[in-house]
Order: C-alpha cells, then sequence, then structure tokens
C-alpha cells in the first residue's frame, strides 16, 4: 500500500547523507526542504522532495494526506527509559518539595528500591498493563522508538520477569521498544553486594543472551552503587556473551565511567552530569555516544551536563527523557528539547539531531529510523505548527498533529 503526503510546509529530513551519526557543526544541518512531499510504501520511505519535483503515477488505491503546511520530522528516539514500572513514587517528589535529597530519601527507604518492591509483586500482566498506558502517552506526544531498561527487579525472578515483559509490550505495541539489561541499577537488600554481582555475572548475563532478551548491558556506576570496579567485572562479563556495553556515567558524582565506557567501547554513557574534561576529551576521540538527560537535573533540580562543551569538543551526542518514577517522571521529549535548548546552551537543531538520528545510533538503529531517507521506516510526526523553530520555543502543550508509524496513520 502506497501513502502520499502533499502540502508540507516544512520537511526535516535530519539528512545524515549515509552517515550514521551527526557531530559538531553537521547538527546545524537539518535538511529542510520546504514545499515538500513524501511517498510512503510498504511501511518504509520510498520518495521525498519539493512537491513541484514529484512525478510519480498514483492510482486510486494510494491513501492521501493533507499535511496542511505542516511541519513534518522524523519520530523521536528516546535511547534512556525506565517507564516499566507498576505505580509513581508522589511522595518522594512531594518530600524533595519540603527539602529532602535524592539520597536521604533513598537511605529512608525510597528510590530505586520502592519500586523495586512493587515490581516484585507484580505479575506481567499488571507490569504491561500500566506500561501500555505510558507507551500511548509518548507515541502521542511523537516518540516512535523507545528503550526501556530492566532494573527493578534486582534478582534473576524478577529481573527476567521485566524483561520478558519488555518484549512483550515490543509484539503487541505499535511503537518500536528496545529493551536494556539494567540488573546492576542497585543493590537489593536482602542479598550482599558481591554475591549479587555474581549472581548477575553467572547467572542472569548468561540467561539474558542465551535467550536474546536484550542486545545492551548496563550499569549504574556511582557511589553507594557499583564502583567502576564492579562496573568494568559486570560489563567485560556481558561482552563475553556478545551483549554491548552502556553505562550510566557521572550523575552524581565523577567515578571514570565515562572513562571506562570508551575503554570498554561501550555503545552510549548516559548522564555526564559530573564529567570531567579529560573525560571531555577522551569521548571526543571515541565512537561512544554521550547521552544527555536534561530532564533529570531539572526535576531535581541537579548540575546539567555541559552540552555545548561537549559537541563543540567534537563527541558524539544525543537527548533522551529518562522518563521514570523517581528523578523524571515524563517522556515528553518536545519538552526535554526546550530543557536542554535552555539550560545546556545547545541550538535548536543541535536538539532534534540529538533527539532523532542521534538518539538512533545510541540503540543501534540508525539505518532503520531517526531521519527521513528513502529505504527507512516511514516513522513520522506531523506537527500543528508552521516552523520548526515552534516546537521548543512553544513549550508545555503537544503540538503533535498526526503521528506516522511504520506507514501506519495514527491521528490524535
Amino acid at each position: 500500500m502506497e501513502t502520499f503526503i502533499k502540502n508540507i510546509g516544512q520537511l526535516i529530513t535530519v539528512n545524515t547523507y549515509n552517515k550514521n551519526i551527526k557531530i559538531g557543526k553537521e547538527m546545524q544541518d537539518l535538511g529542510i526542504i520546504e514545499n515538500a512531499a513524501l511517498l510512503i510504501e510498504d511501511s518504509v520511505i520510498k520518495w521525498f522532495g519539493k512537491e513541484s519535483d514529484f512525478n510519480f503515477n498514483l492510482d486510486d488505491s494510494v491513501n492521501i494526506i493533507d499535511a496542511c503546511g505542516y511541519v513534518i520530522m522524523p519520530g523521536f528516539v528516546d535511547s534512556h527509559t525506565h517507564i516499566l514500572f507498576l505505580k509513581g513514587r508522589e511522595n518522594e517528589f512531594a518530600l524533595r518539595a519540603k527539602g529532602f535529597t535524592y539520597q536521604q530519601i533513598a537511605e529512608n527507604g525510597g528510590g530505586i528500591l520502592s519500586t523495586v518492591k512493587d515490581v516484585r509483586v507484580s505479575d506481567k500482566r499488571q507490569l504491561k498493563k500500566s506500561t501500555d498506558k505510558r507507551l500511548d502517552e509518548i507515541l502521542s506526544l511523537g516518540t516512535t522508538t523507545v528503550e526501556i531498561k530492566s532494573g527493578y527487579g534486582l534478582n534473576f525472578k524478577n529481573e527476567i520477569k521485566m524483561l520478558e515483559a519488555i518484549n512483550e509490550l515490543n509484539d503487541e505495541n505499535p511503537i518500536d521498544i528496545i529493551p536494556t539489561f539494567l540488573g546492576a541499577h542497585a543493590i537489593p537488600n536482602d542479598t550482599e553486594k558481591e554475591k549479587y554481582i555474581d549472581e548477575i555475572c553467572n547467572n542472569m548475563i548468561p540467561y539474558v543472551a542465551e535467550k536474546k532478551l536484550s542486545r545492551f548491558c548496563d550499569v549504574f556506576c556511582e557511589k553507594g552503587y557499583f564502583s567502576i570496579d564492579d562496573t568494568k567485572k559486570i560489563l567485560e562479563k556481558a561482552k563475553e556473551f556478545g551483549l554491548i556495553p552502556k553505562l550510566h556515567a557521572e550523575e552524581l558524582s565523577y567515578t571514570g565511567g565515562v572513562e571506562l565506557g570508551c575503554e570498554l567501547n561501550a555503545i552510549s554513557v548516559d548522564h555526564l552530569e559530573n564529567i570531567s574534561n579529560a573525560g571531555i576529551d577522551i569521548l571526543s576521540k571515541s565512537d561512544t555516544i554521550g547521552v544527555l538527560l536534561p530532564g533529570v537535573s531539572f526535576y531535581l533540580n541537579h548540575k546539567y551536563a555541559p552540552g555545548r562543551q561537549l559537541i563543540d569538543s567534537g563527541a558524539k551526542i544525543a537527548i533522551s527523557s529518562d522518563y521514570n518514577p523517581g528523578s523524571c517522571m515524563t517522556g515528553n521529549m518536545q519538552l526535554i528539547m526546550t530543557i536542554a535548548i535552555t539550560q545546556m546552551h545547545i541550538s535548536i537543531e543541535e536538539a532534534i539531531c540529538a533527539s532523532t538520528i542521534n538518539g538512533a545510533a545510541a540503540l543501534g538503529v540508525q539505518n532503520f529510523v531517526g531521519s527521513i531517507e528513502v529505504g527507512k521506516k516511514a516513522d513520522l510526526v506531523i506537527y500543528k505548527i508552521n516552523d520548526y523553530k515552534s516546537l521548543p520555543y512553544h513549550f508545555g502543550i503537544n503540538h503533535v498533529y498526526m503521528v506516522i508509524k511504520n506507514g501506519n496513520v495514527l491521528q490524535w
């Protein structure tokens, strides 16, 4: 089946010109085509360009969409989330409003371990039902590909339960979901640290790899959680079994996680609020992608990662929501872009690239999604605006007019 979209005011292709990612000054080039049109065939992009240059013969079976002069962009690729959980942690938000720190809340039974309690007593059906609503929400906001991590099970049974639920959600939902194994998210309070690390390395990782439940293995490398040595041990074991390393690095303090991630050829190091100048230099010379999570800094009133400095250094940078119940309870990538622009001092164009093609690269799916190019999936969002700059400028509302996922039209 073919779908023809006409009367596109601005087509923001984010064209990569056959490159895998956009870096430095390349991020200023959005590949904009005005007065454009686009042809979809069998869920992929067949043609795009100036509407005046379109010369295909369309028969009566073609679905024709009038874009009304609006803006079309690639769907967002949200490359770092924790949205598989049962319920929120509103009480912790209220405590922070009274001056409690994230660490104080965690030390008194809150934080990650409070969500772990809920996940452990829930079955897959309950977890999927609560997460389905969030998936519908982010799809309606323009996200067409999302990563979801485990990490709220913290034992073999419940980590596997989470990964199975994530994979089943991918089969059952229009949005593309990419699972990441994050058994090393925190130390469970019912076992010793070394014993738990052994369980991750000797039981969880081999099973995850054998059952192909995830391509990636992530570790929360942070003081009070998993040290550099712990992280290296876990990720080296993951690599032995063919899993690709990811790291939560330099979020609450400097640990050297960026340097370790680059040494291990991690696909991404995420957070970077406390990255060192040496870490920036090493990252800029590597193939590892730095994933910035401005919503967390906004939500917790923490320092922001040095987005401007990272881009100027030549580092490969993506932006993600980190949608989770404890430190960023939103998956609205439109809003996340605005925060990144105003607080990390990056341009609108850089934020768009970081939220689309570079997010795709952080998940290894840049050949399929993240930009509007012939042969890629027709994952498109029509925004009810006449200029792409309005998307982060007029913040706090949903600009989405229509989402097209795998060539299928979803109206909201």
